[in-house]
């Protein structure tokens, strides 16, 4: 399914068959865990232990749109979402449709993107369809993402934070304290 950024593999969070299968298609370790998005706030806050001063600035400044943030994640989260340090990499995307089936949900999914590793992003369903076959369930197109760039991805476990991946939202250091 297109999301803001590329075509992402979409499987609910607390799906945990899903998520396992998801980790064996991507060829991913467990201790790698998947970006998460969420149709609103409260979704976010479902994912997290706490939203620090930083994480609320940058999320109300930026989202929806394509900005990562790394925050301490709830309690119980799945390993494939949570890893091994028990942070969760969430952002609230700015593609309509999309954002509307995860309001719908009223929950957060795993969203990697929708190529093998090694692989160039997949621009459409059908560069999609291609990579996986019937491994996946169901194919949404939705034309071209808008943006060439990945998110950027932000670490709110400190203050101020920091800046894991340069992407599609360019920070000024000023964005960066709480």
């Amino acid at each position: 399914m297109r999301t803001d950024t590329v075509y992402g593999l979409l499987a609910r969070v607390n799906r945990s068959e899903a998520l396992r299968r998801l980790t064996k298609l991507k060829q991913r370790p467990v201790d790698k865990p998947f970006l998460t998005l969420a149709g609103d706030w409260r979704c976010v806050r479902q994912l997290t232990s706490h939203l620090p001063p930083v994480a609320r600035h940058l999320g109300s400044r930026y989202w929806p749109g394509p900005l990562t943030l790394v925050l301490p994640g709830a309690k119980n989260l799945p390993e494939e979402i949570a890893g091994p340090g028990n942070t969760v990499g969430v952002r609230i995307p700015d593609e309509p449709f999309l954002l509307l089936i995860l309001q719908m949900l009223r929950g957060s999914v795993a969203a990697p993107s929708a190529n093998l590793p090694g692989q160039p992003p997949v621009r459409s369903a059908e560069e999609s369809e291609k990579a996986f076959g019937d491994a996946i369930d169901l194919f949404v197109e939705g034309g071209p993402p808008v943006r060439e760039l990945h998110s950027t991805v932000v670490s709110c476990m400190e203050s101020p934070a920091e800046i894991l991946r340069e992407g599609a939202i360019e920070l000024t250091s000023s964005d960066l304290e709480s």
